[in-house]
């Protein structure tokens, strides 16, 4: 029974044998190699050629390519020849075409170019900057009412209506206040003054002052019925009186009729000269105009061994003396 099974077992191992043993095998040195196979290991393979002759064992490296391959399709050798054999390059996987742009589909389009003032008002912050300039004209044409003392609504509106051209109209026309003070100066030039004599205050029960053009100076005892005249070469005292309702009591009047009242150093025709004011309040002496607003003046008083500044509102004086100290 065991010589049957062992017979089998070689009938069967011819068979493959057999079955592996075509060819022919090529070699790495351009030759072939054609028989039965006889015995193959790690180490290589022998053949039986046709003409019943052993080949020598053939290393597996000296195969081709295409040779273990051919060795490799009996399930057998395959797994000796499979080290050797080199695996396929993979399929070059072409590479995708690369598509160029056009670069005009991503450029920003520049607008064409507008105009100054289509461009303010096609954008908000165009119209933001009008904003502010026209407020900034009604602006203007209010400080320049203030300025030539011109209505302001009237000022604003014409600037409201003819912007930056109404606030140059007004500017250039002359200041209101200059013009009536310049009217009634020359109102006041064209009618002749009337000389006013000065008022005087008499205490009740005595005799009114007797005017200083004639006082006279009596003799003392000691010059014995001599007569007193004045040092020669004295002019005879004058007193300027200037009263409301003939005159404008203003800021151009103290300022054109007493400039020499304005300097701390008098000069010397004025230097002996005072301004007498009349207000409701009484009298005031002044010595010096120490400033002028356009509603009131300063002056500088002396009381006692001291020396003071008054403010006096130009609605307030009723009359303005110009005097000598000793008048």
């Amino acid at each position: 029974m065991h010589r049957l099974l062992w017979t089998i077992a070689g009938f069967w191992l011819c068979g493959l044998l057999a079955a592996a043993g075509a060819g022919p095998y090529s070699l790495v040195d351009g030759t072939t190699v054609t028989g039965d196979v006889v015995r193959f290991d790690n180490n290589g393979i022998m053949f039986r050629t046709p003409d019943s002759k052993y080949t020598d064992r053939i290393p597996w490296v000296k195969f081709s390519q295409d040779g273990l391959k051919q060795l490799a399709q009996t399930p057998k050798i395959e797994p000796f020849v499979a080290p050797f054999i080199m695996p396929e390059a993979p399929a070059r996987v072409s590479k995708p075409q690369v598509k160029i742009a056009n670069m005009e589909d991503f450029r920003l389009k520049r607008e064409e170019p507008a105009s100054l003032f289509g461009g303010l008002f096609s954008s908000g912050i165009g119209l933001l900057a009008l904003l502010l300039i026209y407020g900034a004209n009604l602006y203007a044409g209010y400080e320049v009412a203030l300025f030539r003392a011109r209505p302001v609504a009237l000022v604003m509106g014409v600037s409201a209506v003819l912007p930056f051209v109404g606030p140059v109209i007004f500017l250039s026309l002359p200041d209101l206040r200059e013009v009536a003070a310049a009217a009634e100066q020359a109102a006041a030039e064209a009618v002749p003054v009337a000389e006013v004599e000065p008022h005087r205050f008499v205490m009740p029960g005595a005799q009114p002052e007797q005017p200083a053009e004639e006082i006279h100076i009596a003799s003392g005892s000691w010059q014995a019925g001599a007569t007193a005249a004045p040092p020669p070469g004295q002019a005879e005292v004058e007193t300027e009186v200037f009263q409301r309702g003939q005159f404008m009591f203003n800021r151009r009047f103290f300022e054109t009729k007493f400039v020499g009242f304005f300097g701390i150093i008098r000069r010397e025709a004025d230097k002996d000269k005072v301004l007498l004011l009349k207000t409701a309040h009484g009298l005031i002496v002044a010595e010096r105009i120490t400033r002028i607003t356009a509603n009131d003046a300063h002056f500088e008083v002396v009381r006692g061994d001291s020396r003071q500044e008054v403010m006096v509102p130009f609605a307030e004086i009723q009359e303005v003396q110009l005097k000598h100290r000793s008048a």
